[in-house]
């Protein structure tokens, strides 16, 4: 929907809508992340006499594979540069400056973990002309900002990024050619309050004397960075699978404790006896009676009564425990193979692995990798087109970026041995130096050293110079 930037009216409207939208977001954005930081990982306690003996003492205890989901494929999505449509080699190199200046290598690193995690993440360069013209950007949490897509066309029309503080809601409204700075008292937010908000939400302007600033980025400066979706408008996260699953291991694991509390240790059982009493003073300390031993203090000694004749003492032996282990193991497995992440990730196992079996191991994980990059290359390659025409690229730079290619670090690891191997095998089939360079070290930065060293190399030996001077008719 396109509206006109100048109708104040028009614009709260807008600002409400995406606001309100973004809201509803929220629960499911913040229960991914909360899976991801390890919260609400608590075991599920077997029994209420086992949260009450032991609450405190495993508080916080609890296995979680949602970290490691996102971390095995979010690490090895690095951005390394951008060439532009028509290049053959190397990158930009203003806009490989304006990416590490913008501390942008860390920002989407982090941008990477919340597109899985999260299922979306944002990058916003900001409009604000700067001294010396150089961009800046920030990478926004999916629970601050939103951009509307139109589905047709798969432009953005406009975005919003939301804050707040201890007395208001702040944000700010984007479109290509402006944006607005808004805020609102507290609590204006909630659903609960929507039947009595005001349609434009209770929104007013921050800045009266520019309420509408004009950009020349020419387009909406606010970019979503999407994971996986299923043609439609809702990005699905890696661990909305996993959450289930990580739930089922903590009850085992809270059921295998409570028998390693109850069936681990042997058990004596005392027949045919009375139950030990205690006496009971009055307020002087004088014997007043007795009474039997609370029942819950006999069950921590592990010691049962049966009262009787000919008393006898008798235990059961420990509980085998293998069987809660295995489950536990074979969940863990399932996990592995449902979210493509290799099991050395999630089981520490690994004696004498040949560097070709941890190839086969991670070849799902690779996969992923390339997957999600596909999924995240239209935001990043908009970010960059963003941070040109920041310093005012012409319409033919930014249709040669619009086209160009991410230059992605190497997401395969491979050894020393590995990469001198495939070094020397592509050098005998033939192909130049330059491009085995590219294959083994990928950073075009590094590339370009390379190639330097290798120029100067060649400039010291007499007979390689004398073969170009021949070659060169000189």
């Amino acid at each position: 929907m396109v509206i006109d930037i100048t109708d104040q009216d028009a614009v709260f409207k807008r600002v409400e809508e995406l606001a309100r939208e973004l809201e509803s977001r929220a629960p499911g954005i913040e229960e991914h992340v909360k899976r991801y930081q390890g919260e609400g990982k608590t075991l599920r306690w077997a029994s209420k006499k086992f949260d009450e003996y032991f609450k405190n003492q495993f508080a916080g205890f609890g296995d979680n594979w949602c970290m490691p989901v996102v971390d095995a494929a979010a690490e090895r999505m690095k951005v390394l540069g951008f060439r532009a449509h028509g290049e053959a080699m190397g990158i930009d190199q203003q806009l490989q400056r304006d990416w590490l200046g913008s501390n942008s290598d860390l920002g989407s690193s982090e941008a990477f973990t919340m597109q899985m995690a999260g299922g979306r993440a944002f990058s916003l360069v900001h409009p604000a002309d700067s001294p010396d013209k150089a961009p800046s950007v920030t990478w926004e949490h999916p629970e601050t900002a939103i951009v509307d897509t139109d589905p047709v066309t798969g432009i953005d029309r406009d975005g919003l990024v939301m804050w707040r503080d201890d007395k208001y809601d702040f944000a700010t409204f984007y479109t290509d050619s402006h944006f607005v700075k808004l805020k609102r008292e507290h609590g204006q937010m909630r659903f609960e309050n929507t039947e009595k908000m005001p349609q434009n939400g209770g929104w007013e302007l921050r800045d009266e004397d520019q309420p509408f600033q004009m950009h020349h980025l020419g387009e909406v400066p606010l970019t979503e960075i999407r994971n996986k979706t299923l043609l439609d408008d809702t990005p699905m996260s890696d661990i909305a699978g996993v959450a289930a699953l990580q739930d089922a291991v903590n009850l085992i694991w809270a059921y295998l404790m409570n028998a390693l509390d109850q069936a681990s240790q042997p058990a004596r059982i005392v027949a045919n006896a009375d139950v030990p009493q205690v006496p009971v003073l009055d307020k002087d300390g004088q014997i007043i009676g007795s009474q039997d031993i609370e029942l819950d203090e006999l069950l921590k000694e592990k010691i049962m009564f049966i009262p009787g004749q000919d008393a006898r003492i008798e235990e059961w032996t420990a509980a085998n425990l293998e069987a809660f282990s295995k489950v536990i193991s074979q969940i863990v497995e399932h996990i592995a193979a449902q979210t493509r992440t290799p099991p050395h990730y999630l089981v520490a196992k690994m004696i004498n692995t040949a560097a070709e079996s941890l190839n086969i191991a991670e070849a799902g994980l690779v996969s992923k990798v390339k997957e999600r990059i596909l999924y995240a290359s239209k935001g990043i390659k908009k970010t960059f087109r963003l941070m040109a025409a920041a310093r005012g690229a012409t319409p033919q730079r930014l249709d040669a970026l619009r086209a160009g290619t991410i230059i992605w670090d190497n997401i395969q690891y491979r050894s020393e041995a590995q990469m001198a191997d495939v070094g020397t095998k592509l050098k005998s089939a033939g192909f130049p130096t330059e491009y085995v360079v590219e294959k083994l070290v990928t950073d075009p930065v590094e590339v370009a050293r390379v190639m330097d060293m290798v120029k100067r190399e060649r400039m010291m030996d007499p007979f390689l110079v004398a073969e170009e001077r021949m070659r060169q008719g000189v």
